[in-house]
Formats: structure tokens, C-alpha cells, sequence
């Protein structure tokens, strides 16, 4: 691997044979094809004997509900049944933001299609592939092969040649952009394949294209010239059974856009009663030749296709009926683009894929929505064809627009380069995490203030997991909002008028919850929906699709809201998005009041899981929930003196006040805070998410202080002693609870488990602090254990235990991970403004006290 990739870079640095186009990168997820990953794990997770006590009621309860579920034809928002394993094989996803997404694996597999909402399908679709054929100047073909290690499949397409050797290629990932390198060594020609995905920050309109690019670099390094071809073939529908449905029909086009000519083919078809359009299309550039197949049988041994190839090269589109295909078969299409090189020089040869499915659904077919992207891209039955050739015209400048956001992180020597590979990596789940991003109907826009973005930003949501099925789950989105607000910030702003509205709004209808069997409703007024749906079901019509706990009563939701609405606006700058959320803030708040049973000034958590951590039973007040509490009512006292609101900012000052010395009081043994107050063994557990609200308080520049800064520093420092270093040698981030005795805390299943977000979180908790070493060497250790040892890169999980196992593939809470970033960058900007104020205090002063001045002085900036 390092061979392969040390000659491309090198190439590249000295502009060789590449001409600078394949702008192949230094930092990334690099593995060669044939990669195995050392160490295998599963979801098959068995709760402790000790564990079984408060789990055994939910389990009962669950398996009635989940039968009563699937009786029904509905898919249960989480299947504790038949969980999906990680295939150890996925790298860049292809697609924008909110339109469907195609999954790649790293060895060149189309896989994990997310063309139905929110709905994932792992098939891996052996028609879809790329193909070479490589012809002398006397016009023998030399060599062809698909460009794939996949052995010769036994059911189909046996007439190819398989199995390219996994030795001789190279992939790196760097989201949203991926590079494979195949070498062909015997005929001296390297062929990389750059593939981009126009996920560009602070752009809303090319984000959500439902398209993905592949630049072709071809290098002949041979002394004499080469014909090479690059084939793309594509067949209907994901792989499932619902492609043989038939009505499938195909047809080829050109098309131009200002100097950008295009050819290729488009599939027709249905998914889920969903219309849906596959495009293929070429770019036509000089020297190269344009061919197109409207039609082949992927289910058969493909030798018609393979053959045309073989004979010239080329794709001859003769004698292909294109009638609409009957109940049992299935379409394939391909293009191929041909290109004439000279000896010792490169070529180029540009191709894109485009799925068009404009009007959406979601299972209960209540009401259809229209995705973003039709905003500009219309036309019906033509949208594909111009979405390919805009695509193939405006990917070099979505490429610049990449490289001036990546560049300054890629090129920065303080940041250690895995923390590149994972910053931008971990962001797949933007478009991969079953994101819809859709424009909202001219009657609802109607009703809205015209300050709403989302008249003009329309209604993004994304899922919870590939797994757990549940739109904008919120107690995490906080977490992972931070990635939202630093690149799309609107996007943020549009989901919080959503969550606002939703807040206000009460759904009575009668639910049981699993957990107790307790009865309730499934949504009270003025308090923060847990989720806005589910796409089995019918989201944001009917919220809170989760039914675990009644979380009416969760403590963190209302805290969480605030944190992100005063956050939000420390970012925006926008008084109208303050005064609008400024009445539901109170709402919520005064709703939160009611939780402080005893009068003391904190709220208490009523000996159930009520909070994020929804196995995880907190009695009276705890570290994780007081936290939220003290740093909701620190920012409540910011935004009333911001909005002149004196009673409120009165209010608010008075329960700061009397919360921080109860916190004190109650919660703090003299190094950390207790998990909570209920004198029980376990409540001495040291909790790596303790400090969630100065987390928040921190990363937001928050005017006021809320947590002693020697208390931080105690915490900061347990936590790297025992949840960080004393948990698997300090290779796999910070285990969730620790015992004071160096002890894993197993009085859960949830405590004894690491999740990856939340160990972002302290991560970026300590790099703010000043604590950056100690920081990124939490991180790397979930980085290294993901994407290196376990192989679960572009699924990245939500939890990992010591050995063995993990829950939950493919979750939101890791884009935590771009609130480290945020924290390096201010507390670069605090050292840089210390050694400027220790400069000039230095050209001022020769005083001996100078140095303890400057000291000084720099706490307090860093603070």
C-alpha cells in the first residue's frame, strides 16, 4: 500500500503523467483492496446476570409490541431482534445531502442503498460495476477486466472477467470524495478514480444533489499510444426482489450545457411505488469516444456486452429493443467512454450517476413530500438529463469549493493527521444517516414568519442510526449538531423552528411505554419532542416515535433545546431567531422547574432512565442531568439581559444562583461530580459525560462562568486518568462510567459501554481546557479502533464495548467530532492572543512580575 501510494503522490508533487487531475490526497483513510481488518465484532450483545433485573420487564414488553409491529407490516423503529452486523467493508458513500444516498464499498462495490426514506437495503448489486479494456494501436485488445476483486459470480455475468488483484489497488477516503488507484502493472497503464459528492459547506443548493461524480485519470506509461475504455454499467431498482416487478424501460440522450456536452442513458422505473430515474452519462472531451448501451440482461452471463467491448472497444446500442420490461426480468445500461492516449501522457475521461426520485412518501402514504433539489431540477421526466450534464459541467468548481474548506484543516501542522482523516470522514453521515432535506408546501409556508428558514431553506431531518429508525432524535442531534451549525448553519436553523413548533404542540393520543408499562400520551405541550417520526410510520405528522420511556418527563430534552437555542444564536447573529424561541425557552424552562421536587434549586431525576442514557437509572439529582440544568439556566440569564427581558433575567440569576451551590453541595466529593444522589454504590461512578454543560458553555463563548474552573480541571484530569487510560490501555476513548477503584461500572449495560460521540465531546471538553494533548489522544483511540482494528468506517457506531462487541451501526452522535474542531480553533485563537498581549506587555514592561501578569492574563482568556 504505502509503495502504490507513495508513487501517485509522488507523481503528483513532481506533475508528472498526472497533469495535477486527480488531486489525490496526503491525509485520508488509505487501504489497499485486498485489506483485512485485524479484529471482528458483533451486536450479539448479552446483558450481565446483575443486569437482568431491570431489563427483563422491558425485554417482555418489547417482544409483545414487536410481534403486535411486524403482524402489522410495519418495520419496529428499533429491531432488538434482527440486528444488522458491520460488513467491514464500506468507504465514501455517493450523493448530496437529503436525496437518497448509494453506499461504495472501498474495493469498488455499489452497496447499502438509501433510495426509499430512510430506508436501508444491503445488497451488494454485482450489474453495477466499472469495466477496462485496454487496445493497441493496431486495434488488438490487450487487456479488459472489471475493476473489481469480486471472484466470477456463479448465477451471473460469468462471461467477465473478474478479479482484479487487490494487491494492485489503492483506496482512500476523504469525505466527499474518494480515490482508487488500480494499477495494471503488465500493461503498464494506472488508472484513478476520483468519485465526488457535491456536499460543500454553506452551499444549499448543490448540496442536495442527488448525483455523484467519477473523474477517470488514465496514465499510459507506455512508449507507444493505448486505447483505453472505461465501462459503466448500472441495472434497476437496489438489488431486491422489487426489481423483477417489471415496467422498467430505458433510452438514450445527449444534452448540452454551455460548452459541456454530454451523452448517456436513462432507466425508468418504480421503487416502492416511488418514481425513480437512473442516469448515466459521459462528458464528451477531445479524444474521447462516447458510447452508450440502452439495455442488457444483468441476470444472464453478460457475454453480449463483454464481447461488443472486446471487439472495438466501444458500445454498439444496435438491435436493442427498449420496450418496457415484464414481471420477472430486470435492465441493465451501460456508457463507456474511449480514450486515445500517447505514449507516456494521461487522459481523462469524466462520467456521472444521477437518481432522480423527485415526490416522496413515507410508509403511511399520508402525505407526499417533494425533495429540495426539484427546486431547480423540475422538468418532468428530464431532471436526470439535467442533473447529469450540470453535474459534469460544475463538478471543478464544487471541487475548489472542497478544497478551500479542507485545505487550511489538511494543512494544518497542529492537528494530527488521523484527526483529518476523521473530521471529515465522520461526516458522511450528513447524507448517509437517511437524511431527507424537502421543501415545504406553499400553505404551510404561508402561515410562517417571513424571518422562517425554512421558507427558504425547506425541512431537513436525518435518523437517529441506520438502525434506530426515528427522525431528529433530539437528546443526540445535540450532540451532533455541532457539525450543522459550523457547515450548514441554516440547516440547524430551519430543524430548531421545527422542534420549536413541535414543542408548543400536544399529541394526547394513549401509548404504553415499554420500559415501565406505564401509561401515558405521546406528546404533552411545552415539552420537547424526543423525535419528529418515524418513516415506517408518518414523520412530522405524528412525533416521538419512540416509545421506550414517556419522554414527556425526560429531563434533558427542554435543557438541550435552550443550550442549542442560545448556542445558535451566539452563531447567527439574527435577532428575529431569538425572540421567536425566546417564549419557548421559558416554556420549556418553566416546565423544567417543575422537576425540582424538594425545593433545592436542582431538578432531580425520579429513579428511572429519563435522559439520554435511557438504561442507565438516575435517582434524585445526577452529574449528567444537573449539569444541562445549571448551564440552561446560566444562558436563560444571557438571552433575558440580551433581550431586555429584566423579570426573567431576575428569575433566572436567583435559580443560578441557589443551583450552583446546590451542585456543590450535593454532587461534588472533593474530584469529581458524583453520578447522583441516591448513596447507592454505583452513584460513585465517574460519568465521562459529567460536564455536558460546560461543554456547551465553553465551545459557545458563554459570558458568564457556571463551573469552578478547579473543579473542571479535577474532573477533566479523573476522567483521562480512569475512563480514558484505564479503560482498554487507553486505546478506545472514554468508557461511559469508571468506578473509583479503576473498575469498569457494570450496573448497566450503558455504562460499562463507550460511545463514540460522547467521547468527542470530553475530548473537545479538554482541547478547549487547554488540554489538547490529552484530548486528541482520547479521540485517536476511538478513530484507530473504528476505521483501523474493527473496520466499522462510514457505519460508525454509536457504542463500543471493551472487546468484542458494539451497538448500533451507523449513528448521528459522532459528528460530535466537529466540536473538537471548533474547540482547537478557539483555543488557538486564545493562545495566539495571550503570546500577542505577553508580546507587547514584554516590549512594555522589564518588570520582574511581567511573566505573572501575562499569566494571568492568559487563564483568563483561555477561560
Amino acid at each position: 500500500m504505502a509503495g502504490l501510494a507513495a508513487d501517485v503522490l509522488q507523481d503528483q508533487a513532481e506533475g508528472t503523467r498526472l497533469e495535477n487531475t486527480s488531486r489525490f490526497p496526503r491525509h485520508g483513510w488509505m487501504v489497499p483492496l485486498d485489506h483485512k481488518f485485524p479484529e471482528r465484532r458483533d451486536q450479539k450483545i448479552r446483558p450481565r446476570l446483575g443486569q437482568l433485573p431491570q431489563l427483563m420487564p422491558l425485554f417482555m414488553r418489547y417482544l409483545v409490541w414487536y410481534v403486535y409491529t411486524r403482524a402489522r407490516g410495519r418495520k419496529p423503529w428499533i429491531d432488538c431482534i434482527t440486528m444488522m452486523h458491520g460488513k467491514q467493508m464500506y468507504g465514501v458513500p455517493l450523493g448530496g445531502i437529503g436525496s437518497g444516498t448509494i453506499g461504495r464499498g472501498f474495493r469498488g462495490e455499489f452497496c447499502r442503498y438509501q433510495m426509499v426514506p430512510g430506508i436501508y437495503e444491503y445488497q451488494t448489486v454485482l450489474a453495477n460495476q466499472f469495466l477496462v479494456t485496454i487496445r493497441d494501436p493496431k486495434g488488438n485488445t490487450l487487456y479488459q477486466k472489471v475493476l473489481s476483486t469480486q471472484s466470477k459470480p456463479k448465477r451471473c455475468l460469468g462471461s467477465w472477467e473478474w478479479g482484479f488483484s487487490g494487491g494492485d489497488g489503492l483506496y482512500c477516503g476523504l469525505y466527499p470524495r474518494s480515490w482508487t488507484v488500480y494499477n495494471i502493472k503488465e500493461q503498464s497503464i494506472r488508472l484513478i478514480c476520483r468519485q465526488v459528492s457535491p456536499v460543500i459547506p454553506h452551499n444549499y443548493k448543490d448540496s442536495c444533489l442527488p448525483v455523484g461524480v467519477f473523474v477517470w485519470t488514465i496514465e499510459n506509461n507506455n512508449a507507444e499510444p493505448r486505447d483505453v475504455s472505461i465501462t459503466f454499467t448500472f441495472k434497476n431498482g437496489t438489488g431486491g426482489s422489487e426489481d423483477k416487478d417489471g415496467e422498467c424501460w430505458s433510452e438514450t440522450f445527449e444534452r448540452v450545457l454551455e460548452d459541456t456536452h454530454v451523452k448517456g442513458v436513462v432507466l425508468h422505473q418504480t421503487l416502492r411505488s416511488l418514481n425513480l430515474r437512473y442516469c448515466l452519462a459521459i462528458k464528451q472531451l477531445p479524444g474521447v469516444s462516447v458510447s452508450t448501451c440502452p439495455g442488457f440482461d444483468p441476470t444472464g452471463p453478460g457475454d453480449t456486452i463483454w464481447n461488443d467491448l472486446k471487439l472495438d472497444g466501444e458500445l454498439d446500442p444496435r438491435d436493442i429493443p427498449l420496450t418496457k420490461t415484464r414481471k420477472g426480468e430486470e435492465r441493465a445500461v451501460a456508457v463507456c467512454g474511449k480514450c486515445s492516449i500517447s505514449a507516456c501522457s494521461s487522459g481523462l475521461v469524466e462520467m456521472v450517476l444521477v437518481w432522480d426520485m423527485p415526490q416522496i412518501v413515507f410508509k403511511s402514504r399520508e402525505v407526499t413530500h417533494t425533495r429540495r433539489y426539484t427546486r431547480w431540477f423540475q422538468e418532468e421526466q428530464k431532471a436526470g438529463q439535467q442533473l447529469a450534464s450540470y453535474a459534469l459541467h460544475h463538478y471543478p468548481s464544487w471541487e475548489d469549493q472542497i478544497d478551500a474548506w479542507q485545505n487550511p484543516v489538511l494543512h494544518d501542522e497542529t492537528l494530527p493527521d488521523w484527526f483529518k482523516s476523521a473530521l471529515f470522514n465522520e461526516l458522511y453521515f450528513i447524507s448517509d444517516g437517511g437524511s431527507v432535506w424537502l421543501e415545504l408546501d406553499e400553505q404551510v409556508i404561508s402561515s410562517l414568519p417571513s424571518y422562517d428558514a425554512r421558507i427558504e431553506y425547506g425541512r431537513f431531518a436525518y435518523l437517529e442510526s441506520h438502525e434506530y429508525r426515528m427522525y431528529n432524535t433530539y437528546d443526540v442531534h445535540f450532540y451532533a449538531s455541532w457539525a450543522l451549525i459550523l457547515l450548514w448553519p441554516e440547516l440547524q436553523k430551519s430543524l430548531q423552528y421545527d422542534m420549536a413548533q413541535w414543542t408548543t404542540s400536544a399529541d394526547l393520543t394513549p401509548r404504553t411505554h415499554l420500559f415501565r408499562g406505564n401509561k401515558g400520551v405521546r406528546k404533552l405541550a411545552n415539552s420537547v419532542p424526543h423525535d419528529v417520526g418515524d418513516p415506517e410510520d408518518e414523520p412530522f405528522v405524528r412525533v416521538n416515535a419512540y416509545q421506550i420511556h414517556d419522554i414527556s418527563f425526560w429531563k434533558d430534552l427542554n435543557l438541550k433545546f435552550v443550550l442549542q437555542v442560545y448556542r445558535d444564536s451566539r452563531f447567527f447573529k439574527d435577532p428575529d431567531y431569538l425572540v421567536h424561541m425566546w417564549p419557548v425557552c421559558r416554556a420549556v424552562m418553566d416546565r423544567s422547574f417543575t422537576y425540582d421536587r424538594d425545593g433545592d434549586g436542582l431538578i432531580e431525576n425520579e429513579g428511572q432512565a429519563d435522559q439520554t442514557y435511557d438504561s442507565w437509572v438516575m435517582h434524585g439529582p445526577s452529574a449528567y442531568c444537573t449539569s444541562l440544568w445549571v448551564a440552561a439556566l446560566a444562558v436563560m440569564v444571557e438571552m433575558a439581559a440580551e433581550l431586555n427581558d429584566a423579570a426573567e433575567e431576575s428569575k433566572f440569576t436567583e435559580a443560578l444562583a441557589k443551583a450552583k451551590t446546590a451542585l456543590h453541595e450535593k454532587l461534588w466529593n472533593g474530584k469529581y461530580y458524583k453520578f447522583d444522589t441516591c448513596n447507592a454504590e454505583h452513584s460513585k461512578s465517574i460519568m465521562s459525560d459529567q460536564l455536558v454543560g460546560h461543554w456547551y458553555l465553553s465551545l459557545s463563548n458563554a459570558g458568564v462562568e457556571v463551573f469552578r474552573r478547579d473543579c473542571v480541571k479535577s474532573v477533566l484530569e479523573q476522567l483521562y486518568e480512569y475512563n480514558v487510560l484505564r479503560f482498554n490501555n487507553g486505546e478506545m476513548g472514554a468508557v461511559n462510567g469508571m468506578n473509583p477503584d479503576g473498575s469498569i461500572d457494570r450496573y448497566t449495560m450503558q455504562s460499562e459501554e463507550m460511545w463514540v460521540g460522547v467521547s468527542y465531546a470530553l475530548a473537545a471538553t479538554m482541547i478547549v481546557e487547554g488540554m489538547d494533548e490529552e484530548g486528541f489522544k482520547t479521540a485517536e483511540g476511538v478513530y484507530r479502533t473504528v476505521y483501523e482494528k474493527i473496520g466499522l468506517g462510514f457505519e460508525t457506531p454509536e457504542a463500543l464495548y471493551g472487546e468484542h462487541k458494539y451497538r448500533a451501526i451507523g449513528y448521528m452522535r459522532p459528528l460530535s467530532i466537529w466540536s473538537m474542531y471548533w474547540a482547537h480553533r478557539l483555543l488557538q485563537e486564545r493562545r495566539q492572543a495571550a503570546q500577542t498581549h505577553s508580546n507587547r506587555s514584554s516590549g512594555s514592561s522589564q518588570q520582574a512580575s511581567a511573566p505573572q501578569e501575562v499569566s494571568d492574563s492568559s487563564s483568563d482568556v483561555s477561560h
